[in-house]
C-alpha cells in the first residue's frame, strides 16, 4: 500500500472538492491509503473509513497569506501538519492545493533540501502536439543563478524519466532566441553549464516553440515559468470560449460541431491542466505535490495519482543520485 497525506483545507474549492477528489482516488487506486488533514467538523465523517486515517488541524493557511508569517505563526495548520507527517515517515508523499508558497517554505524548512541542491523547483507537465513536456521552475524561485537552472534541468529530466517513462529526454533553456548568444547573462551562463555536461541538451528554445513537442524538458527561472504557465492556462481557456462563441452563431456551425465532437473532446482533455494532476516540488527530502489552487475533484485525484507514482519509483532517491552524478566544478564559477 502507498500512503499519501492530503491537505483537505487547501485550495479555492476546499474542502468539498478536495474530499471528492480523495474519494475518486480511493476508488481508482486500490493500493492507496490516505491520511486526511483538516478541521474536525470537516473530517468527522471519515473517521473509521477503510484505507483512510484522519489527523485534525484547526488552523488553515489562507491562499493570500504570507508564507513566512504562516510558518512562524501557524505551525499547527493543515499544510505544516501534513508536511510533518511526511517528515516522520507516516506517509510517502504529501499533496496540497493550498498556498503554494507556504507548501514550498514548509517543505524546505521541515524536510530540508537534497544534498547538493541549491534551490528546489516546481515542475509541471504541459501538453504539446506530441507528448507532454516538463516546464521547470514554475514558481518556487523568482530569482535564480546559472547553477540553479542547471540543477532544474537535471531534476526535470529525472522526473520525466522515472515517473512518466520518457527515455533520455531532450532538455532546452527557455530564451528569446535559439542562438547560444541570445538571452540574458543568467541564460548564457546556464547554457555553458548544460553544453559542458553529459545531459541531452539541445540548446535554447523560444516560447513559441515549446508546444511543438520537439523537446521534453524546458528550463527557466520561476518568475518566467509562472508567467508562461498562467499565460498557457488562460490562452487554452480563451480559445475554447472563442470556439464556443463562433459555433453558436449559426445552425450549420452547431451541426458541424456534432460531426467533430470527438476530436474537440480529445483536444479539451489533452489541454486540460487537471488531467496532469499536481506539480512536484523537486529537490526537497520528500515527495511533495503542489496542486493548482483552482483544483477540483478531478485535479486532486490526478495529483494523488502523481504522488503515488513518486512513491513507487523512489523519486527522491533517484534525484539524489542524479545530483551527485552531475556535481560540477563550474558550480563554484557560476553560483
Amino acid at each position: 500500500m502507498y500512503k499519501v497525506v492530503l491537505d483537505v483545507m487547501g485550495g479555492d474549492f476546499a474542502p468539498s472538492q478536495i474530499l471528492r477528489g480523495a474519494d475518486l482516488a480511493l476508488q481508482e487506486i486500490p493500493e492507496l491509503e490516505l491520511i486526511l488533514v483538516g478541521r474536525e467538523e470537516v473530517l468527522k465523517t471519515y473517521v473509521g473509513k477503510p484505507r483512510v486515517s484522519v489527523v485534525f488541524a484547526e488552523e488553515v493557511v489562507e491562499m493570500d497569506e504570507s508564507p513566512g508569517d504562516a510558518l512562524r505563526k501557524k505551525r499547527e495548520a493543515s499544510i505544516f501538519k501534513g508536511i510533518e507527517l511526511l517528515k516522520s515517515k507516516e506517509a510517502g508523499a504529501f499533496v496540497s492545493a493550498g498556498n503554494s508558497g507556504a507548501v514550498a517554505a514548509g517543505s524546505i524548512f521541515v524536510l530540508g533540501r537534497i544534498e547538493g541542491v541549491r534551490r528546489p523547483a516546481i515542475a509541471t507537465l504541459l501538453p504539446t502536439v506530441k507528448e507532454p513536456f516538463v516546464l521547470i521552475d514554475v514558481g518556487a524561485n523568482v530569482d535564480s543563478k546559472p547553477i540553479d537552472l542547471f540543477q532544474f534541468g537535471i531534476m526535470g529530466k529525472v522526473f520525466l524519466e522515472k515517473v512518466w517513462g520518457r527515455l533520455n529526454p531532450k532538455i532546452a533553456l527557455l530564451s528569446i532566441g535559439e542562438e547560444s548568444g541570445k538571452g540574458n547573462l543568467l541564460v548564457k551562463k546556464a547554457h555553458q553549464l548544460f553544453k559542458n555536461s553529459n545531459l541531452n541538451y539541445v540548446g535554447n528554445i523560444e516560447s513559441r516553440d515549446i508546444y511543438r513537442g520537439e523537446v521534453d524538458v524546458v528550463v527557466c527561472d520561476g518568475f518566467i515559468g509562472n508567467i508562461c504557465l498562467k499565460l498557457s492556462e488562460g490562452l487554452a481557456e480563451v480559445i475554447l470560449e472563442m470556439l464556443k462563441n463562433e459555433v453558436k452563431k449559426s445552425v450549420v456551425s452547431i451541426l458541424g460541431l456534432f460531426m467533430v465532437k470527438k476530436a474537440i473532446d480529445g483536444f479539451k482533455k489533452k489541454a486540460d491542466w487537471r488531467e496532469y494532476g499536481g506539480a512536484p516540488l523537486l529537490g526537497v527530502k520528500g515527495n511533495v505535490i503542489i496542486a493548482h489552487g483552482r483544483s477540483d475533484a478531478l485535479a486532486i485525484k490526478n495529483a494523488i495519482r502523481v504522488a503515488v507514482n513518486t512513491i513507487k519509483i523512489n523519486l527522491v532517491e533517484k534525484l539524489e543520485s542524479a545530483i551527485k552524478e552531475n556535481l560540477i566544478e563550474e558550480e563554484k564559477e557560476c553560483a
